[in-house]
Order: C-alpha cells, then sequence, then structure tokens
C-alpha cells in the first residue's frame, strides 16, 4: 500500500467521523473499521464509472450493513460521484443527498437501500442471479457484453439475520461465483461483545451453503485483502465470503474495539485524539490536496473502462443486430400497454375459474409478449400456478431457464427479487401463499420504499383455503398490505378481473403489486370489465333510471359473487342496490374526486362491505351509517363453503345486514 493509498483510507475515516460527530448522530465505528477493505476493494477491483453511475456493465456494490452510510458516502466523494463536501456535511439532515441511511434514487451511486440487517445480501444475491440470467442470454463468443461482480460488504448483525442465511444457502445451491461479500467481523454489537449472542463458526457455516471463505487476519492489510479479493475472482463456480477481522472505531483511542463506537458519535475530545492518532492536520471537512487528482484520476479511469465497452457493445452491434436490439428493449423497460389492450387472447376466458389459475395461464400469455419475464415461487409453484411452461428452471445447471425456485425462503425470495429488479434488465414476479406475507413483509416494504415494480403472487387469500386452518387463512393481511404506503394490493373478482391485475402489474412503472388470488373457483361475470383498471367500478345497478342507488353493495374477490347474488335477491324485494367491485383501495384512491363520487355517491350513506378477512380499512367508504362483513377473528379447519356458513360470509347475511343497514341510515 502506498503512502497516497494510506492517505486515503485515513481521509474516509476521519471525514466519517467528522460528519457523524457534526450530525450528533450516526454510526462511526463501522467506516473506521472497514475502510482499507472498502478501499482496496473500489480502488483496485470495482469496475464503476463515477461519471455514469448507471452504466450497465458496471460492478454492483451493495452495503448491506447501511449503518455504516458514512463509508459510502466518503467512497463516493473520494471517487468523484456527485456527493460533494457540503452534502457530507449535511449528512442525516432533513431533505440532504447524504440520508442515515444509503437510500436508492436519493444519492448518486447508491445501488440499494439499506439499513435493516441482512437485506443488502440478499438483494446482492438478486443482482448475481440477474447477472448470471442475462449473460447466458446476451453474451456471445468474444463479446462478454454482461460481464461484472457483485459485492456486498456486510457486518456481524448482517450476520445474524435469518434473510441473510436464507439468501447465502440459495447462492451457494445456484453457484453464483461472482458473487463476492466482504464481511466485516469487528465482535462488536450495539449491545456488546459478539460473545453475548453470537459465537457460532461463520465460515464454517458458509463452506456448508457452497461458498469458497477466505479469511484476512488483520483488516488494516490491504495487501491480504486485495489477494484475497484476486482469490474470490478466480472462483468461478462458487460465491465467495471473504471474513475480515476489523477493529471497530480503529484509530479511536478511547473508544476502539468497544460497542460504544458502533452507534454514537465519538465526542470533540474524542474526535480530536483521533485526528492526533492518524497526525491529520486539515481542517473540518477539508482533504489533503492529493485527493483532488485522485478523484479526477477515478473519473478518468472509469469512463475509460466504460468507454472500452461501449467500443466492445458497437461491435456486438454489428455482429449481433437483433440481440443487440433485444438487450435494449430488455433495459430500457419497454412499453407493453398498447400490445395488451390490443391482443384480445390476453383477456378471453370462458369458463368459472380460481384467480390462482386465470393468473397461471396470464403468466404464460405474458411470457410470450414480454420475453424478459422471469420469477418463481417459494416452494409452491404447482398450488401458485406460476410455472412458465416451456421456458426451463433457472439452476447452477441451466443459466437460460425463467423459472426460480427459492425454496421455502420467503423473507430471502422477497429481497432477492428486489436485488433483480435493481440490478436492471428484467421484469420480476415472486409468489407464495397469501398468509406467509408474515414473513416477506420487510422485503417488500423496502421495495415499496424504493418504488421497485415487483409483482406479488399471493394465492390462498382467504379462509376458502379451508381444511389448512388458522395458521394458513389469512385475516389480517390484507389490511396489513394496504396500510403500506406505496404498494398497491389487487384482489380480482373473476379471471377478467385477475387480467387486469396482471395488466397493470407489467404496465405501472413505480412500485410493487400484489396480486391476492383464491385457491377456490369464482365465476365469470359478464359485467365484469376495464373499470377494474381505475380500482373500483359499478359492477351492477339495480336501481330505477336516472335514481340513486338506496344502498350500495362493496367487495373484492371471492366476495364479489356473494354481493351480486345478495344485490339481485334485493331487488327483487323492491330495493335499489349497486353493486361495486373494489379490487384495489390503493388504484381507486389516485382517481379523480368526479370519478371517486360517481362510483360511491356521497348522497347514498346505506352501505356495506363484505370481504373475508379483516374488517379493518373498509370503514373508510362504508362510513358512519354503514357496516362491514367481515373476519375479525381467526379461522377454523374444515371445509371453504362451511367456513364462509360459520362466519356469516353468505348471501342471507349479507341481505339481512343490508336491511339493517337501510333502516339505520333513515
Amino acid at each position: 500500500m502506498n503512502k497516497t493509498e494510506e492517505l486515503a483510507i485515513k481521509t474516509i475515516r476521519i471525514i466519517s467521523a467528522e460528519a457523524v460527530q457534526k450530525a450528533n448522530s450516526g454510526h462511526p465505528g463501522l467506516p473506521m473499521g472497514a475502510a482499507p477493505m472498502a478501499y482496496t476493494l473500489w480502488s483496485r477491483h470495482l469496475s464503476h464509472n463515477p461519471a455514469n453511475p448507471g452504466w450497465l456493465n458496471r460492478d454492483r456494490f451493495v452495503l448491506s450493513a447501511g449503518h455504516g452510510s458514512m463509508l459510502l458516502y466518503s467512497l463516493l466523494h473520494l471517487f468523484g460521484y456527485d456527493v460533494t463536501m457540503n452534502d457530507i456535511k449535511e449528512f442525516r439532515q432533513l431533505g440532504s443527498r447524504t440520508p442515515g441511511h444509503p437510500e436508492h434514487g436519493q444519492t448518486m451511486g447508491v445501488e440499494t437501500t439499506t439499513g435493516p440487517l441482512g437485506q443488502g445480501v440478499a438483494n446482492a444475491v438478486g443482482m448475481a442471479l440477474a447477472e448470471a440470467y442475462l449473460s447466458e442470454k446476451f453474451n456471445r463468443e468474444g463479446f462478454e457484453i454482461i460481464h461484472h461482480y457483485t459485492y456486498a460488504l456486510a457486518g456481524d448483525g448482517c450476520m445474524m439475520e435469518g434473510i441473510t442465511s436464507e439468501a447465502s444457502s440459495l447462492a451457494g445451491t445456484l453457484k453464483l461465483g461472482k458473487l463476492i461479500v466482504l464481511y466485516d467481523s469487528n465482535n462488536i454489537t450495539i449491545e456488546g461483545s459478539t460473545e453475548l449472542a453470537f459465537r457460532e463458526d461463520v465460515g464454517l457455516r458458509y463452506k456448508a451453503y457452497g461458498w469458497q471463505v477466505i479469511e484476512v487476519t488483520d483488516g488494516n492489510d490491504a495487501e491480504a485483502i486485495d489477494s484475497a479479493l484476486k482469490k474470490a475472482k478466480d472462483e468461478k463456480e462458487k460465491p465467495t465470503l471473504i471474513i475480515v477481522k476489523t477493529m471497530i472505531g480503529y484509530g479511536s483511542p478511547g473508544k476502539q474495539g468497544k460497542a460504544s463506537a458502533h452507534g454514537e458519535p465519538l465526542g470533540l475530545e474524542e474526535l480530536e485524539k483521533t485526528k492526533k492518532f492518524y497526525h491529520w492536520e486539515e481542517k473540518p471537512f477539508e482533504l489533503p490536496e492529493e485527493m483532488g487528482p485522485l478523484a479526477q484520476e477515478f473519473r478518468k479511469r472509469g469512463m475509460e473502462m466504460e468507454n472500452d465497452w461501449q467500443s466492445n457493445l458497437k461491435a456486438y452491434e454489428n455482429a449481433y443486430p437483433e440481440l443487440h436490439q433485444e438487450l435494449k428493449s430488455w433495459f430500457q423497460d419497454e412499453e407493453y400497454s398498447e400490445k395488451l389492450l390490443k391482443d384480445l387472447n390476453f383477456w378471453q376466458f370462458e369458463k368459472p375459474m380460481a384467480t390462482r389459475e386465470a393468473s397461471g395461464i396470464l403468466i404464460n400469455r405474458l411470457a410470450e409478449i414480454i420475453p424478459n419475464l422471469i420469477g418463481g415461487s417459494a416452494d409452491l409453484a404447482p398450488s401458485n400456478k406460476t410455472k412458465i411452461i416451456g421456458k426451463g428452471d433457472f439452476s447452477a445447471e441451466n443459466r437460460a431457464g425463467a423459472n426460480l425456485h427459492f425454496g421455502v425462503r420467503e423473507h430471502g425470495m422477497s429481497a432477492i427479487a428486489s436485488g433483480m429488479v435493481l440490478h436492471g434488465g428484467l421484469r420480476v414476479y415472486l409468489s407464495t401463499f397469501f398468509v406467509f406475507t408474515d414473513y416477506m413483509k420487510a422485503g417488500m416494504r423496502l421495495a415499496a420504499i424504493m418504488e421497485l415494480p415487483v409483482t406479488y403472487v399471493l394465492t390462498h387469500d382467504s379462509i376458502g383455503v379451508g381444511e389448512d386452518g388458522p395458521t394458513h387463512q389469512p385475516i389480517e393481511h390484507l389490511a396489513a398490505l394496504r396500510s403500506m404506503p406505496g404498494i398497491v394490493v389487487f384482489r380480482p373478482g373473476d379471471a377478467f378481473e385477475t387480467a387486469v391485475g396482471w395488466y397493470l402489474a407489467v404496465t405501472r412503472k413505480k412500485g410493487p403489486l400484489a396480486l391476492v388470488l383464491t385457491r377456490q373457483t369464482l365465476p365469470l361475470f359478464e359485467e365484469t370489465g376495464m373499470g377494474a383498471l381505475r380500482g373500483a367500478y359499478v359492477l351492477k345497478e339495480y336501481s330505477q333510471e336516472g335514481k340513486l342507488p338506496e344502498i350500495i353493495l362493496m367487495g373484492s374477490g371471492s366476495e364479489v359473487d356473494l354481493i351480486v347474488q345478495a344485490g339481485a335477491e334485493l331487488a327483487a324485494q323492491g330495493i335499489g342496490v349497486r353493486v361495486v367491485s373494489m379490487p384495489s383501495f390503493e388504484i381507486f384512491e389516485e382517481q379523480e374526486e368526479d370519478y371517486k363520487e360517481s362510483v360511491l355517491p356521497s348522497a347514498v350513506t346505506a352501505r356495506l362491505a363484505v370481504e373475508a378477512g379483516s374488517s379493518f380499512g373498509w370503514h373508510r367508504y362504508t362510513g358512519l351509517s354503514g357496516k362491514v362483513i367481515g373476519i375479525d377473528h381467526y379461522g377454523s379447519s374444515g371445509k371453504g363453503p362451511d367456513l364462509f356458513r360459520a362466519f356469516g360470509v353468505t348471501v342471507e347475511n349479507v341481505v339481512n345486514v343490508s336491511k339493517t343497514v337501510l333502516k339505520l341510515s333513515f
């Protein structure tokens, strides 16, 4: 390691500590301990272009230990990215480009939002998986158009989280050899030494997963770190874990190696002592003069890397013009809305069926139109109906398969899928039983925060699951997902509405969409239509022309059939009824007020919502004069139809409660 490298590492440590001190908040310990490994990776191995952070073939770097965000911001600044010293001075301040944890889309060069530990490792697995699939698709002899590594920097906390185990196990099974995880092993957590709760041999665990494991005993030894990275890149068949033994808060005489270095500022006095340890003479937030030319050198080198790739891409275009055009369309997120709207086959259904079955048909119709559609299930594809026929299974032996097998790893699956979307070039869906969103929610939440267009296919959506009992019968899950900002929940009432849901899933540009689907067969209504694109619409009107209805019945999914039948029965008794299918609260709320008023006129206060789940959330539409037929308790083991009857989710009960609502509203 030369003097310039030593100075750069020292700069990362000091600037990180200064920023945390100025903010009076943050985590100085990790940046100070991990600076040598991070700088060695970025300066000697990482293929990236600070002048174009979105370069398609860049190496991906994920800071899974997101609390150490100042490490990443310092690297971005030193390497010539658009992260200024003023940005660093604004660390953790409202509206700054240097938030407390890295946020995708807020800071150029940040590949993914991290902070919840282990999520970044799983995102990195998804990125490496996407690279393997895309390289198999597009590379030809002499043209490695997609050829890059994915690196993640993780800490002890990441290694404790179950999501890391799930994702790492799958990465080993799939032999993702271009995935390299640097493990900052400093043996400190917030509560103290890792000896308190974490004594396992992580290296042995990863060897059991099928990883190559390399140990670096001195985290300050840049040459040993460099050698480990070279060895990792030489291994083609296995992902690599590089365990780097570091000292948290290195250089702080009073805090290094202690839990107090983890999540609090050093303090002004301790910061000054740290600067003396490093013989640091610069003023606060000023860099040694050598760092300016160094950043320019890194920017120049990055542009040269991309220019070389662009030259190869041009030759590739000449040699394989059709593949080149397909590559462009995959990464430019081709628009399919008009094509799907005109495709009569996409919308055609001829018989009643479960919406999970309709979804399975639609996935295969979409695969014929959208070539980069890829997805899979957490070991439930036969039940979820998510297999793309004729596209093969992605595996260590077959990189071309479009069907992913995540195993029983719902949490890992949710974050891996996000990593695939973040990588770019792919349209990703994943699937499990609706009740298991309990395991997936953290990954789904981060996808919503990042506005990633991931599609979740969530089947077995209610007590209609039947004999599997309350452990497998979703009750609170619709309310829970609907409470999550940024995600669209779409629960279709028949096969046609399921097509609308899939149309929205593949045409919306921002945010995830959850398709919530039945196990049981549902009717196919003649009246279901494109009004479902607006989240809610009038399915049937049993009122005199020109008059408002006396009561509005609302529902989603399998309960739409109940309110249709109940509406017909009430109408036969001379009551004016409007039946509203409401597959998505979120999309309905996006509509203009005039449309919402036309569907749910404020003058009609007699309203009844019906849904086989928690009633929570429906009261915004039923109001004080209305009621909700829901299930605000857990289910039971028994046949689905018996459970619906036992819990009052029946046509008879809808009719009776409707009459009660009508009496209360007058």
